[in-house]
Order: C-alpha cells, then structure tokens, then sequence
C-alpha cells in the first residue's frame, strides 16, 4: 500500500506535470511565433526625379471612393485631357485624340535636379496632333526655393505662349513621395514657399500658373490657407466619381484628375467646360 501511495504521491507527481506544462508552453509558443503576422515590407523611396502627376495623392487619397475604373458621368460639354510623364515614354497621341482627348499637360521638371527625358515626344506630340497642351513642374520644396524652381521650370519647358494651344504651367504641389509629406515645412513655410513661385511664375511668363493640388495635402501643409483662389485655376485630384471638397478658397474647379488608371495612359482629367472655353483659357 504505502508503494501504491508513492506511486501516486504529488511529490512524485511534480516533474512529470513540470515536464507537460513546459511542452505546453512551448507548443504555445511556436504557435505564436507561427501565427505571428509577417513584418511589413518598408515601402521603398522612389527614386528623385520618378515622381508624377498624382503619384502622392494615389498613395494617400487614392483609396478613398469608388473604384477608380469605373469613370465619372461626364457632361457633354467637359473637355477630356490627361497627363504624362516619362514612366510612360512615348506616347501614342494618335490612338489619344482619336479616343476624344482634347488636351494634354506634361511633366517638364522636377526641383531644379531633373527634366523629363521624354519631354518633346510628349509635349510636342501632343500638339502636333491637334491638342491643346501644357507643361507641370514637381514642386519640391525641400530642396530650393520657390523663386528659383519657378525659375528653372520656365527655363525647361514650362513658358506659355498666346497662341490658343498651350496652356499656363501649373505648380503640382502634393504628399511628398521622397519623404515627409510636407516637405518639413510649417504651414505658413509651405504658403509662403507657393506664393515665391507663383509670383516668379507670373513675372515670368505673364501669365498665373495653375495649381495641382489634392484637398487633404492642401488641408494639412497649408493649414487650408484660402489666399490664392481668387488669382490661381485649381486642377483638383480626386479618384472618385464626384469631385468632393475643394480645397480652401476655391469654389470650382477649372480641371480635375479624376483618375490614375484611365485608358491608355493611366492618368485621365476632365476641364470644368467645353473646348472652345478651353481654348479661351489657353488663350488668356
């Protein structure tokens, strides 16, 4: 009896529930380690002078919305555009105009670092074929001044002529793709910055640029600052199928980049009203 007794005895007990709880919990253990989610993949800086048109917005705004595929209704009288940059390298202007695209803005620069390699295929092309075209700069504002990228965007590509086919250059100001989203500027910094080049712009070229920008990244880095509606056209990013909010101190549009997987190109945009107001626009 008192062998029964030590054999069941909790003493005797012990390593054995010792040795099944640390196999418990190593089973735990590897099955947290199995069930862990893996680490997210750093999103890799694209390389200076990569960024586009929307490029910021799509990686920040861009979810909002229906699916980008599926294009606003269009009234009759909205002039369809889209915009290029030299990811997309040559493009087939032919097969653009014949799908009822009217006019088309390229991207000539970027900081005062880069110019796109393409720009005379793009810019050149389109109009050629018979569209109404135009030039953007990607502003960045941590590397120069506003005065001297408006400057160098003249310089490269972005002057306006009155000939009722080009267009004023516009300022593409949004989420910073190279690092913080504002550029490390406060928002008085970021106005401030904007106002040098369009004030540069305009002695330049006598004409006001436009500005592209996304309601969210205006909200943010300019605190909503509402002092250049009354002087510069708004191009609107929105991939929806309504255009939303403006942002501070506009109360229309004059274009909008409705989406970044539109045919052919990618980036599609509609003017605020028919060709003919266009060519009044471009026109001045």
């Amino acid at each position: 009896m008192d062998s029964v007794r030590r054999s069941i005895s909790p003493q005797h007990g012990r390593p054995r529930l010792r040795l099944l709880a640390a196999l418990a919990g190593l089973l735990l253990t590897l099955s947290g380690l199995s069930a862990a989610p893996a680490a997210a993949e750093p999103v890799p800086v694209p390389v200076r002078g990569s960024a586009y048109m929307g490029i910021g917005v799509k990686a920040h705004d861009g979810i909002a919305g229906p699916p980008e595929t599926v294009a606003p209704t269009a009234r009759v009288s909205q002039a369809e555009g889209v915009d290029v940059a030299s990811y997309q390298g040559d493009v087939a202007w032919p097969a653009l105009w014949s799908s009822g695209v009217k006019w088309a803005y390229t991207k000539a620069t970027e900081g005062t670092y880069y110019t796109n390699p393409y720009f005379a295929q793009q810019y050149n092309g389109s109009y050629n074929i018979g569209m109404i075209r135009g030039a953007y700069h990607f502003a960045t504002p941590d590397t120069t001044s506003g005065t001297t990228q408006a400057n160098y965007f003249v310089d490269h590509g972005g002057g306006w002529s009155k000939d009722g086919k080009t267009l004023p250059g516009v300022l593409d100001i949004e989420w910073n793709p190279y690092g913080d989203a504002c550029y490390g500027k406060s928002p008085s910094a970021m106005v401030t910055w904007i106002r040098d080049f369009l004030i540069r712009y305009k002695a330049r070229t006598h004409r006001d640029a436009v500005i592209y920008t996304a309601t969210a990244w205006w909200t943010t880095c300019t605190g909503g600052y509402s002092g250049f509606g009354a002087t510069n056209p708004l191009w609107v990013a929105r991939y929806a199928s309504s255009v939303g909010p403006l942002p501070a101190g506009w109360k229309s549009y004059t274009m909008w980049q409705y989406t970044s997987s539109g045919p052919m190109v990618g980036d599609h945009d509609r003017f605020y009203d028919n060709l003919d107001k266009l060519r009044k626009f471009a026109t001045g």
